[in-house]
């Protein structure tokens, strides 16, 4: 007789990778309780991530800590590591923690993929936890998905802007970036 599915917390997913049960090179995330393998990263993927953290790394210097395939703890059964994080800077640089939802400004996930469960899966969690903005790029189609007003139910606003458009993070309205400067550049034909 089935009785429920145990749901494993951090301090459970930290006591499995201390003990060896997971192959380092393994990529995995702790979402809801559940251990999720995450695919690997292409050189599309990689190219965007080093382009946006530069960007954001330019703009909003000293303000932030921009951390890059880093966990974050949501709750006692999430810690996923988004492909960008931009949050408080610490003078420990989380070393005695991961970033909880208090101490993020915004997440950026790359999606070259990935959309689907960046975009339904991770923000759903995002939302739970109260990031109030996150973002997905779409690199393949060449799109940025902006999910603010979060709430239990999921994100109450969702934007697809074209890369011809500017954007700028909630908490830092002075950052104005471009969608296509965090993307590939288009060859001209």
């Amino acid at each position: 007789m089935v009785i429920g599915i145990r749901l494993l917390t951090v301090a459970d997913y930290h006591r499995m990778a201390e003990v060896g049960i997971f192959d380092p090179e393994e990529r995995l995330e702790l979402i809801a309780g559940q251990i999720i393998q995450m695919s690997a990263k292409g050189t599309a993927h990689s190219a965007a991530t080093t382009r946006t953290a530069k960007l954001l790394n330019q703009q909003l210097g000293e303000r932030v800590l921009v951390r890059l395939q880093e966990p974050i703890q949501l709750d006692n059964y999430s810690e996923p590591e988004p492909d960008i994080a931009v949050v408080m800077p610490n003078p420990l640089y989380y070393d005695d923690h991961h970033p909880t939802p208090d101490e993020v400004f915004f997440l950026i996930e790359i999606a070259d993929t990935s959309l689907k469960y960046d975009t339904e899966n991770k923000a759903k969690i995002y939302a739970k936890s109260g990031i109030q903005d996150y973002w997905v790029l779409d690199v393949s189609g060449r799109k940025l998905h902006v999910y603010r007003l979060p709430n239990s139910e999921g994100y109450q606003s969702e934007m697809i802007i074209s890369e011809d458009v500017t954007i700028s993070p909630l908490a830092f309205p002075d950052c104005v970036i471009l969608v296509r400067e965090m993307l590939r550049p288009l060859m001209n034909k």
